[in-house]
């Protein structure tokens, strides 16, 4: 099946394995967080276990480096497209607010962004994370 939008999430990839993990995992739940549609109904398996439902298409993840990340950052603005960032300082921090904050405290350009998610028509989305590769 061929989507009309994409979900994709762009993280930098010099983060070792367990950062990487951490940023997808916290951007993803703000696209379901942002986007109720894109969540299917529950999965029920062949004994009738139900479990929790799960989004209805493909989530990409890319990876880039600092510059590919700045670059993405920047398209998406300029599209004025819905996204969520992920920073270095967020690694130092341990709840919601403090995130928040961390986030606030840092001028639009001097950000060290290390993760996007971003959700929009796919020809967007493409022309966003242009330059960087499909995570290995």
């Amino acid at each position: 099946m061929r989507f009309e939008t994409k979900i994709a999430i762009a993280v930098r990839a010099d983060l070792p394995v367990w950062q990487k993990l951490n940023v997808t995992a916290f951007l993803a739940s703000a696209i379901a967080g942002a986007d109720r549609g894109l969540i299917g109904e529950p999965y029920e398996d062949g004994s009738g276990i139900r479990s929790l439902a799960m989004f209805r298409q493909p989530v990409l993840v890319f990876a880039g480096s600092g510059g590919d990340l700045t670059k993405a950052h920047g398209r998406l603005l300029e599209r004025n497209l819905p996204f969520a960032l992920y920073t270095e300082e967020m690694f130092s921090t341990g709840h919601d607010e403090a995130n928040r904050a961390a986030v606030k405290a840092v001028a639009t350009e001097a950000l060290k962004i290390v993760g996007l998610r971003m959700h929009g028509d796919r020809k967007d989305v493409d022309k966003i994370v242009k330059g960087m590769a499909l995570h290995p």
